[in-house]
């Protein structure tokens, strides 16, 4: 049974869905804010909640869930070092979506998910 199922398909099948979110997390985490539409605003963002949970948590076994997850090395290093220590001292709520209005192409409603504690992380991210 499906029941309290509500993750979205985003209208992909689950390896591209899977590889959609596994980018969007990757450029998250390395740039700090991404601008995309809402539906997918809404699906990265528990995505990437729970891989910071992991990169607090910090041990092998959660470094290579998150491995399995991201599979970029140096995003994985990124995410246990510099963003776990940033989100340390926070229980949850790791990111924010700001609805920022409609594409001007398709009128697809946009929204812009960003790292809350990170800004600094964010800065220094362009060396990853």
């Amino acid at each position: 049974m499906r029941h309290r199922k509500h993750s979205g398909s985003l209208g992909l099948p689950t390896g591209h869905r899977r590889a959609l979110l596994a980018n969007l997390a990757a450029a998250l985490l390395t740039h700090g804010r991404i601008e995309t539409t809402e539906a997918k605003a809404r699906a990265v963002r528990p995505y990437v909640e729970k891989l910071i949970t992991l990169g607090k948590r910090g041990d092998l076994h959660a470094r290579r869930q998150a491995l399995a997850k991201l599979r970029h090395r140096p995003i994985v290093d990124h995410l246990f070092g510099d963003v776990a220590s940033a989100c340390s001292d926070r229980v949850g709520g790791y990111t924010r979506m700001i609805k920022t209005g409609y594409r001007a192409g398709d009128a697809a409603p946009m929204a812009i998910v960003e790292l809350v504690d990170s800004i600094d992380v964010a800065e220094d991210a362009t060396e990853v």
